[in-house]
């Protein structure tokens, strides 16, 4: 049983949970405490020198960004799962909207709202334009397509709605795009273990933001 180091708000955390449910791996799972410095332990940088989460351990491997250990996760443990498709035209579409959600969605998430939550800056309306440009994209590519990668859900899916699920405690409104309020809906829905893997850890986020947004 692989072990997967995390914390429970972390959107790239519930990505990997999200996947495992759906691949159907069980993981050991390792609580860190950031607020403590866990991931800066010599123990811990021994297996991400990044000190980041999630970090996965398996069989001697040490992996670490949450979309290699999922895309790591199918290849293992999903072969011929429609959730990371073998053919190289749709791999090659579910890379590239993994691509998309770290390099664009989930990075302009972070840059305009971690700041405010961890520094108290206010919000910079050039941030936000930045997300309304992102989640336009995301509608467009889900135009006639019922999950974001094709007509089947894949680990794109599950990266992204744990990015899109965390605008819910900003002043983003996802919603407004009608695609992806749609695509939202339906990856809530058919997602295997949904509530577990991602809306547990959506409310600590919720928790840790209304608690650090009060100080």
């Amino acid at each position: 049983m692989p072990d997967l180091y995390y914390v429970p708000g972390s959107a790239p955390c519930r990505a990997v949970l999200l996947a495992a449910k759906a691949l159907n791996v069980n993981l050991n799972l390792k609580l860190v405490d950031l607020h403590h410095g866990e991931q800066l332990k010599p123990e811990y940088l021994k297996l991400n020198p990044q000190h980041t989460v999630p970090t996965l351990v398996d069989d001697g491997l040490s992996l670490w960004e949450s979309r290699a250990i999922i895309t790591y996760l199918a290849n293992k443990y999903g072969k011929g799962s429609t959730l990371y498709p073998e053919e190289p035209r749709a791999r090659a579409l579910v890379d590239q909207r993994l691509y998309f959600d770290i390099g664009t969605l989930y990075q302009r998430f972070a840059d305009y709202f971690y700041p405010q939550l961890f520094g108290g800056a206010p919000a910079d309306q050039g941030k936000l334009q930045k997300i309304e440009e992102a989640l336009k994209f995301l509608d467009t590519f889900l135009e006639g397509q019922k999950y974001v990668a094709g007509p089947n859900l894949t680990l794109a899916d599950l990266s992204l709605i744990a990015t899109v699920s965390s605008f819910e405690v900003t002043d983003v409104d996802f919603k407004k795009y009608s695609n992806v309020k749609r695509w939202y809906e339906t990856v809530k829905s058919t997602a295997p273990g949904y509530q577990e893997a991602n809306e547990k850890g959506l409310e600590a986020f919720k928790g840790l933001v209304n608690s650090m947004m009060k100080k």
